[in-house]
């Protein structure tokens, strides 16, 4: 029996579609549709592009109940706001925040994606990836700002535990910025645990250590500018692997943000691409029923090979 056989692969989801391309920013904007073209290239060139399954996300016209998903979440009148924006021809929700004719419709079928990411993550206990714009982690109750509109990660943490033997879900933020949206959504919810590492100072100016949850639920780690895997590495043996385990959840959300990266231009952490292997490694010594979603992540090259880094040890 051959284990290097196809048949005998371990197969990799990734949710995308090219309709997350029509979020259009503006031609000099950081959150570009080129960040998805730039990854879908790499992922099928990578050395293990025969082992990845893409998924189409379910169309927003098929799924009845993503709008009382979304409430969960986010007011009426925001999401009505958004749908009105985008119906008017575009505009600003702040001097970040664009939003394009197919904003909305693009955004509801990101936060399909992600729900569909959960579905596919209960089917086989092994992680998945969703690989969709806008991103969501800034965005609050009320509002969008940071290039986020819909907050996808709590959406989706939300919906798991509405599913059958989901108790606890547990969302891991390593994107350079702290994830304000997602914190202040879900760090009232004893069920939902939030962890993020991000730099500080730096956009948009939460996320103190000090701040841990209502039920001690939040755990975050601010590091300094210039700070390496060296400062990355115990924080992830001493503090969140602790946190995370302690937790025990049944789930685990990850907010894949790549901006801290060294090439990054819109931060000044120095990862490197490999380094986001090691921390795929440490959420799966978690649980394998991992979710990660894009977040942010701006130079392309680094942001490419972040992601790859990222999937390999799942394929093992």
């Amino acid at each position: 029996m051959d284990f290097l056989t196809p048949e005998f692969y371990c197969m990799f989801p990734i949710i995308y579609s090219e309709e997350f391309l029509d979020h259009d920013t503006g031609l000099y904007h950081p959150e570009k549709p080129a960040r998805l073209t730039a990854i879908v290239n790499a992922l099928q060139t990578a050395s293990f592009a025969e082992q990845i399954t893409w998924q189409l996300p379910t169309p927003v016209t098929s799924k009845p109940s993503l709008i009382s998903s979304i409430e969960k979440v986010h007011t009426k009148t925001y999401i009505n706001r958004v749908k009105e924006v985008a119906a008017a021809g575009g505009g600003y929700l702040d001097g970040d925040t664009p939003i394009s004719p197919r904003s909305y419709d693009v955004a509801l079928l990101a936060v399909s994606a992600w729900l569909d990411g959960i579905g596919t993550i209960l089917n086989t206990s092994d992680p998945a990836f969703v690989l969709a714009r806008p991103p969501g982690h800034h965005a609050l109750n009320s509002t969008g700002m940071g290039f986020c509109l819909f907050a996808n990660a709590a959406i989706a943490a939300f919906y798991a535990l509405q599913q059958p033997g989901i108790r606890r879900v547990a969302i891991l933020d390593w994107d350079v910025h702290h994830g304000n949206g997602t914190e202040a959504i879900v760090e009232t919810h004893p069920e939902i645990a939030y962890c993020s590492l991000h730099q500080h100072p730096a956009y948009p100016g939460t996320g103190k250590a000090s701040d841990q949850g209502s039920h001690n639920n939040v755990l975050n780690l601010p590091v300094p500018p210039g700070s390496d895997i060296t400062v990355y590495q115990p924080l992830w043996e001493q503090k969140v692997l602790p946190f995370l385990s302690n937790f025990q959840p049944d789930l685990l959300i990850v907010s894949a943000g790549y901006d801290a990266n060294a090439n990054d231009y819109l931060a000044g952490v120095d990862l490197q691409p490999e380094d986001f292997g090691l921390f795929t490694e440490y959420c799966l010594s978690i649980t394998r029923k991992i979710l990660f979603g894009l977040e942010g992540g701006y130079d392309l090259p680094s942001l490419a090979e972040s992601v790859i880094a990222t999937i390999k040890p799942c394929l093992i």
